[in-house]
């Protein structure tokens, strides 16, 4: 049997990151990756490219959700529950992971997210490190993925060592829009920073700027995702990938983990891979998951907490609707933000720390089209979708012990997993920071001219975070500051599972730079 110098299971953001570390420093590196390879093309471009309506978005290890997750939706929500099923939670599958459909925002962390808001009560949330810690390796992710940025706009940014890899893409009319009306407000819009490629070089084409990002595999690889970015070099370097292999246990002889066990997704075949070193990053759901289907909570004094403390942002979209069309088939236009209620608002200052307001397209026609009856679907995707345009409002939600991934007993998916549920429930602060910011980001909306707003509760899991924490209490903690799983020698987490919060951005950037972190110094221990 083959001996790896490191098995690394998800293939996103943490495990690329610690690969481009290990492999470029001449480890043997096996990374396993449940989903398939995206192909690329012009499909990718079509109404069901988007992930709810492709194959990997799949529920074939279904997350039950236990408990109701926000008690607010609308009745257009309900009925869009209704007519989809949503009542467990599908998990996006592939290699480059959730990154190869994310929207491509890169924000770091504010400094004061590295500190636990007062207003949170008893999340015992403890970063074991502050924003300095990771400054230099935000700095080699942004290089990594080749963000393209403007500093100095964001009136929240933090202090940055080194410049944005590229400039941005110029405002797009309807970005112009949005941005004049925050300035007529007194706000401070900022250009979101993205992970696109806008320069044409002889082995990438450049963004198009198609409206087909958020949510869809980039047609021509313009975006900067971690299959394009970071794995193909990798494997050009001798990154072993293996993609269809769900790993099932991870086997532990003593404080080691030893090998694990996995099943080839599509011949049924059970495998086993050995290792000196273990690198988890299947995701805040299905990271915890596989601990605790390995019994490996059992072996660690922070045991208690795996699974636990779940985050997930408290998102919404505030949707405008114009006279006129503002939403272009062939116009990128989420390239603005608000950061001015980031750190809190005098009308709701009981609320604490909010989070921040991004701009955001309006929903895929394809989406509109699964989600409503026919007849009501038509009418939306050709008279209201091209006259529509949303702002995205990001509250961060407070960790909450009772907030869980958890073993369910007596079941078992295809593979032999254990089954799992979900149990979330929002706070009422939650749910005031979130509607605090849909106020203001209607405001925005209706100075730009919008005749209606619309606000839709958002109910997916794309960030989930905070199921396997990071700290300095051994016993409140499952991991140290280098993502050490106690208890266990050689195995480490390098998800957003690692998040003790998970402040009012996405988190991609900062797993991405964590990552790097790990892996360098797991390259320097060793």
């Amino acid at each position: 049997m083959d001996r790896y110098d490191a098995i690394i299971i998800g293939s996103g953001f943490g495990g690329g990151g610690v690969a481009h570390q290990l492999v470029r420093a001449g480890w043997r590196v096996l990374m396993l990756e449940r989903g398939e390879r995206v192909e690329r093309g012009d499909h990718n471009w079509e109404p069901d490219g988007s992930l709810d309506l492709t194959p990997f978005y799949s529920k074939e290890t279904p997350y039950c959700v236990a408990e109701q997750i926000d008690k607010t939706a609308s009745k257009l929500d309900k009925l869009m529950t209704r007519r989809t099923g949503a009542t467990t939670v599908a998990s996006c599958y592939c290699v480059g992971g959730p990154s190869v459909f994310y929207g491509a925002v890169s924000l770091r962390l504010r400094e004061t997210d590295f500190h636990p808001d007062p207003v949170h009560g008893d999340s015992e949330a403890d970063w074991p490190f502050g924003y300095d810690t990771l400054e230099s390796h935000y700095c080699a992710a942004e290089a990594l993925l080749d963000v393209a940025g403007e500093a100095g706009g964001d009136p929240t940014e933090p202090p940055r060592s080194a410049a944005y890899p590229q400039s941005p893409a110029p405002l797009s009319a309807t970005s112009q829009m949005i941005s004049g009306a925050a300035d007529r407000l007194g706000l401070r819009p900022f250009r979101l920073p993205l992970a696109i490629n806008y320069g044409a070089a002889e082995d990438r084409d450049a963004c198009v700027g198609c409206t087909t990002c958020d949510t869809f595999a980039c047609a021509i690889g313009a975006k900067n995702d971690v299959a394009t970015r970071v794995l193909a070099p990798l494997l050009a370097r001798g990154l072993e990938l293996r993609p269809n292999t769900v790993v099932t246990r991870l086997v532990v002889d003593g404080d080691r983990v030893v090998a694990v066990e996995a099943t080839d997704r599509q011949s049924g075949e059970p495998l086993r891979f050995e290792a000196t070193h273990f690198v988890v990053s299947a995701g805040a759901l299905a990271t915890p998951h596989l601990l605790l289907a390995s019994g490996l909570d059992q072996l660690n004094p922070g045991g208690d907490v795996v699974g636990r403390y779940l985050t997930r942002h408290c998102n919404a979209i505030a949707f405008g609707l114009f006279r006129r069309p503002v939403n272009p088939a062939r116009e990128f236009h989420k390239q603005v933000a608000l950061h001015d209620y980031y750190h809190g608002d005098e009308r709701v200052a009981s609320l604490g720390k909010l989070g921040g307001i991004q701009q955001l397209h309006s929903p895929p026609v394809g989406l509109v089209h699964q989600h409503l009856p026919p007849g009501l679907a038509h009418l939306v995707g050709a008279l209201i979708v091209p006259r529509m345009t949303g702002l995205l409002v990001m509250a961060e939600d407070e960790p909450r012990y009772d907030n869980r991934v958890m073993l369910r007993k007596g079941a078992a998916d295809e593979f032999g997993l254990p089954a799992a549920e979900i149990r979330h429930v929002y706070t009422e602060r939650d749910l005031g920071a979130r509607d605090a910011l849909l106020v203001r980001a209607r405001e925005v909306l209706t100075e730009a001219g919008a005749l209606w707003c619309y606000s839709h509760y958002i109910h997916t899991f794309s960030h989930a975070a905070g199921t396997v924490r990071m700290g300095s209490d051994p016993s409140k903690s499952a991991l140290d500051e280098y993502c050490r799983f106690r208890g266990v020698q050689n195995l480490r987490v390098v998800d957003a599972s690692i998040l003790p919060s998970g402040g009012g951005v996405n988190p991609s950037l900062t797993v991405a730079a964590n990552a790097l972190r790990v892996g360098e110094q797991l390259v320097a221990q060793s």
